[in-house]
């Protein structure tokens, strides 16, 4: 077999799409293609053995669905990292200290959370927070925290 025939070969076509599947995932880590990868390389292995170019791309489809299906739920739960919360979404349902009145009228308003003053507004135009007070993060929206009344 010389070169020529062996880049046109549906086995080094196989092998092509499991490597461009591999760096895709490489590149994205989002766990997607690389099932895709899977199924190249079942249907790299059945073009080995003498399987029909048809039947190559039938167990390509076939593997990567079981693939796909039946493994990424395990390989998200288990394998993937957990998301977590930033300092900015930690602070959504906390209490903070009104520093400068909360007028949304007037503009005006800060608040103290974890020890950094915040630009603060309340969620609802007709209260208004006097310093001293405490209030419930409801939002954020940029760098302005969004406070609502302190349920008690």
């Amino acid at each position: 077999m010389d070169i020529t025939t062996l880049f046109q070969s549906p086995v080094f076509i196989w092998l092509a799409l499991m490597c461009v599947f591999i760096i895709i995932e490489i590149i994205t880590v989002g766990l997607t293609s690389i099932w895709f990868a899977g199924g190249a390389l079942a249907a790299l292995l059945s073009g080995l053995t003498g399987i029909s170019v048809a039947g190559q791309v039938v167990l390509f489809f076939t593997v990567s669905f079981l693939l796909l299906f039946l493994t990424r739920p395990f390989a998200l739960k288990y394998i993937k990292p957990h998301n977590i919360k930033t300092n900015y979404e930690e602070l959504i349902g906390k209490n903070v200290q009104v520093t400068t009145r909360i007028d949304n009228r007037n503009n005006t308003g800060t608040v103290l959370c974890n020890g950094l003053e915040w630009t603060a507004r309340s969620t609802d135009d007709q209260v208004v927070f006097e310093s001293g007070e405490t209030a419930n993060v409801a939002a954020i929206k940029g760098v302005k925290l969004f406070v609502t009344k302190n349920k008690i």
